[in-house]
């Protein structure tokens, strides 16, 4: 064991860790020594240690569960090999005498220790610990050993917990990097082979060789988390900056050690003037930290295409590890309740660096200058607006959070991007209305004041008004606590020569401070904030010879909508936007109506590749309204096809009926050679979500009226051909998924003068912690009544009639060949053609398959079927399902069934069946479900 030596801050825990690794089977081999110190006025009977590394441990833990709703399958299907945990473990007090000691399930990363004697107020307590570490793969979440020998290390011992409000913090590891670890001094003692380095935000006092061995001593004080990087060969710099040494991995080939240099010293200069300096005098800034949370945006492009030089893209990596690092080393706040003052100060801080070093860069970089792409909002927009229209993205989807919710509870995309955005652009808004720096002095004194004292985020609210005369409650109430939207507009416009007057119209009822630009020919004549408004205010200004009045003209305010901010004060006042026509997607632009034209390829049998222009209003932002026009020149039929969409989107912000999509569709294609069908659908969608924004569960009420009208085939006349009919369909679905389980409902209701039918449909996939997969499904349909004289309405077994062209088939007539065999999971699900096709009164049919090997899975079909003057029939199918991509990529090879051996019969080919979906916006919810 090692003892302490040197300076020891009072009041803090010491830990004493003598550490071997054993690199060939990924362990760590701990000899432990704490020496736990009571700082609270309660007597303690029990300790709480954390042990993220056991999270790694069970399919089943929380970490598990948080990789499963995130649809991440890697951890769920890798071996035991790569998993962590902590095992052996053994605590023994100071009297020699061992500790029991336990597990929760509910919390199995916290080791909660019993203790003989109750530890009484500022008391300490010596206990003697020895465990193994078993260390994960680095795959899962970048910490831990790679297949180059390569340890990257954090969490990884056994930690006291933070103790606050009489009791101490439960948080298990959902990889959030928010560990309520409790301020501890270190001294580690640490033995590896020779052939490695090891490089630690640590200070290292001594290092030598021992045999084959090189044994490392680091110690440091007051330290929440040991970061550790154990490597074949140095790949860490250092770089001392007065009393700060940057020890750093982070990858930039490009540039020179002097250019790495001075964009490093530049930034730590920076911080230290805008927010305070570092107390330790060493920061280990990592490729892996980076990589967790990296820049998102352009600069992640190949470096062929990137639109910004090598320095700056290393420049913003590095600023903004660097600033992650610096806060969540030097600001002991609670990560998991108060994470967004990080991520509040981290965006300002970066935004700050930006204005001063890079004023003039825009959002796409060099890709601004280009002339092609000129005339689009998104190369325009200055580098710091990205942070405002990432925030937008997430708001118009009715999806964003509140900045103060906990960490935990907060979907992928708020937890990394959108509300990172949201806080620090909120910090800037503040301080644009304030002046005088009173955000970055509240900053500052937040700062100093924590190094001395434990804080949270009232302290932070408490200074940020003790720096201000004015009332700011509204940020904290509004911007902070609560996901309410801003909208502001104008109303009663008038002018004279000298002034301009107005009232403001706030659209949501939600009062904070605005401010109004006075613009002559796009330059900024007057600005000033609005921060006291009644509704029938009528605000006077100085026109100073502005032509415009704009509210938020630099977009300041984190407001929903601004496409209604601005009024023309020259000669008649206009309304209307400009019409603005772009190629491919754009950013919104505000003060144009943007029509966006883009060349679409679309595919059936009957209309063969069809090429067309696509004309929408859809940018990369969701609007209440769009519309989307598609014509589609036919190259087999020589005529023009199509479809158009109108849609109207109601968001309600406080309901759990979140989202109503009104919507007008129409089609007009061929659904057989040289005929065509024409379908109007006038829709309503009722969209339901739970409370909890991260539960999977998705509930849908949709209502329509399909008419179709329909051209009869003139080379295959059929006399029970049906040309015109509508049909009233409600539909209702409920959906709950993961990579684990998924379970869904779904209830149809259809209605028409011929028929009237209603069918229920279950679905349930389970994936079994030895990594087979059972999928069923159950679906039964009657008929109310049924007027029809053929089997067009009728329930199919194996491939539905779809009359209403609600199905992507390729080839949706054809009964042989090829596109006949294409496979669309409705109705029946038979994969078998079998002999008796439909059932016109009722039907109930399950379908089960389960995997054998990877991918590789048996599929069975059973079912019972009820056609009018038949007796009911019993019907089977079995076969080989080759599931590559659920829903997307599927082969069925059909075995047996009432047709008999069907593997054994001729132009077996023709019964296999397929699964293609080539549309790309079904492929992107494969990538984007993880993060909404």
């Amino acid at each position: 064991m090692v003892a302490f030596h040197g300076k020891v801050s009072y009041g803090q825990h010491e830990a004493s860790l003598s550490v071997e690794l054993d690199s060939e089977k990924k362990t760590l081999n701990i000899n432990h020594t704490l020496i736990f110190h009571n700082q609270s006025n309660d007597t303690l009977k029990t300790l709480l240690l954390n042990d993220w590394n056991h999270s790694y441990s069970s399919k089943s833990s929380p970490l598990a569960k948080r990789f499963s709703d995130e649809f991440y399958i890697g951890f769920h299907l890798a071996n035991d090999m790569d998993r962590g945990a902590t095992e052996n473990i053994t605590i023994i007090d100071a009297n020699s005498l061992f500790l029991n000691w336990k597990r929760t399930k509910e919390n199995p990363d916290l080791v909660e220790v019993h203790l003989r004697d109750q530890l009484q107020p500022n008391q300490k307590i010596t206990l003697h610990l020895t465990y193994i570490v078993k260390i994960p793969n680095q795959k899962f979440t970048k910490f831990g050993f790679t297949d180059a020998n390569r340890f990257d290390l954090k969490n990884w011992f056994l930690v006291p917990a933070r103790y606050e409000n009489h009791s101490f913090v439960k948080y298990s590891n959902l990889n959030l990097d928010d560990a309520a670890n409790a301020l501890s001094n270190y001294q580690i003692e640490l033995k590896t082979s020779n052939s490695l380095t090891v490089t630690s935000d640590l200070t290292s006092v001594d290092s030598y060789l021992k045999g084959s061995h090189i044994i490392t001593k680091l110690i440091g004080n007051q330290i929440s988390a040991v970061n550790l990087v154990i490597a074949p060969e140095a790949e860490f710099e250092s770089y001392k900056n007065n009393a700060l040494e940057v020890v750093t991995n982070l990858e930039e080939t490009k540039l020179s050690t002097v250019q790495k240099a001075i964009v490093i010293s530049r930034i730590v200069t920076f911080t230290n003037e805008l927010i305070g300096s570092y107390p330790n005098n060493k920061i280990l800034v990592t490729q892996t930290d980076y990589e967790r949370n990296p820049f998102y945006g352009l600069n992640q492009l190949p470096s062929i295409i990137r639109p910004f030089t090598d320095e700056f893209i290393y420049e913003i990596k590095f600023l903004k590890t660097y600033l992650n690092t610096y806060l969540k080393n030097s600001i002991h706040l609670d990560s998991r309740k108060d994470n967004w003052i990080y991520d509040g100060i981290q965006v300002y801080a970066m935004m700050k660096y930006i204005d001063k070093y890079h004023p003039e860069s825009k959002m796409l970089g060099s890709a601004s200058n280009l002339k092609l792409l000129k005339s689009y909002h998104l190369t325009n927009l200055d580098f710091n607006e990205q942070y405002s229209y990432f925030y937008m993205l997430i708001a118009r989807k009715n999806l964003d959070q509140p900045l103060n919710s906990p960490k935990n509870t907060l979907i992928k995309f708020n937890e990394q991007i959108a509300g990172k955005y949201r806080a620090g652009i909120s910090l800037r808004y503040l301080d644009d209305f304030l002046g005088n720096q009173s955000v970055e002095r509240s900053i500052q004194n937040f700062y100093k004041f924590n190094q001395t004292n434990p804080v949270s985020a009232s302290d932070f609210v408490s200074e940020l008004k003790k720096n201000t005369q004015k009332d700011i409650n509204w940020f904290f109430e509004v911007i902070i606590n609560s996901r309410e939207i801003i909208d502001y507009k104008f109303l009663n416009v008038s002018k004279t020569k000298d002034s301009v007057s107005f009232s403001i119209n706030n659209k949501t009822g939600v009062t904070v401070p605005i401010p109004v630009y006075g613009l002559k020919k796009g330059e900024v004549v007057f600005k000033k904030w609005i921060d006291s408004q009644k509704e029938d205010s009528v605000f006077v200004f100085e026109r100073k010879n502005a032509d415009k009045i704009v509210l938020n003209y630099n977009n300041e305010v984190p407001e929903y909508n601004l496409r209604n901010n601005w009024k023309s004060i020259k000669g008649i006042a206009l309304n209307n936007r400009p019409i603005k026509f772009n190629f491919m997607k754009d950013l919104e632009d505000p003060y144009y109506n943007q029509i966006i034209y883009v060349p679409t390829l679309s595919y059936n049998l009957y209309d063969g590749l069809s090429p067309g222009i696509r004309l929408h209003n859809k940018t990369i932002l969701d609007k209440p309204f769009t519309f989307d026009i598609n014509p589609v020149y036919s190259t087999i039929q020589k005529s023009l096809t199509g479809a158009f969409q109108l849609a109207v989107n109601q968001n309600n912000r406080d309901l759990n009926l979140y989202n109503i999509k009104y919507s007008m569709n129409g089609y007009f294609f061929h659904y057989a050679p040289n005929a065509s069908y024409l379908k109007l659908n006038p829709m309503v969608q009722l969209r339901i979500r739970e409370n909890d924004f991260r539960e999977n569960r998705k509930q849908l009420i949709l209502l329509r009226q399909v008419m179709v009208n329909r051209e009869q085939n003139i080379n295959a006349t059929d006399p029970d051909f049906i040309e015109n009919y509508s049909v009233f369909d409600a539909k209702y679905y409920n959906t709950k998924t993961d990579i684990i389980n998924h379970f869904s409902i779904m209830s149809d209701l259809q209605i028409s003068s011929s028929f009237g039918k209603a069918a229920v449909e279950l679905e349930y996939r389970k994936l079994f912690e030895d990594n087979r997969q059972v999928n069923l499904r159950l679906f039964a349909g009657k008929f109310l009544y049924n007027n029809s004289n053929s089997d067009f309405y009728s329930f199919a077994v194996d491939r539905p009639t779809d009359y209403l062209f609600d199905y992507n088939f390729y080839g949706i007539s054809e009964s042989t060949g090829f596109f006949s065999q294409q496979f669309i999971m409705a109705e029946g699900g038979f994969k078998s053609k079998l002999n008796t096709k439909f059932a016109n009164q009722w039907i109930t049919t399950f379908n089960g398959s389960f995997n054998v090997w990877n991918w590789i899975e048996v599929y069975g079909d059973i079912g019972l079927i009820k056609n009018s003057q038949n007796a009911e029939k019993f019907i089977y199918g079995s076969g080989i399902r080759l599931n590559l991509v659920t829903d997307y990529f599927e082969l069925y090879f059909p075995v047996y069934s009432n047709n008999g051996w069907e593997i054994s019969q001729n132009q077996y080919k023709e019964k296999i069946r397929f699964v293609i979906t080539l549309n790309p916006k079904i492929l992107v919810n494969l990538f984007t479900r993880k993060w909404f």
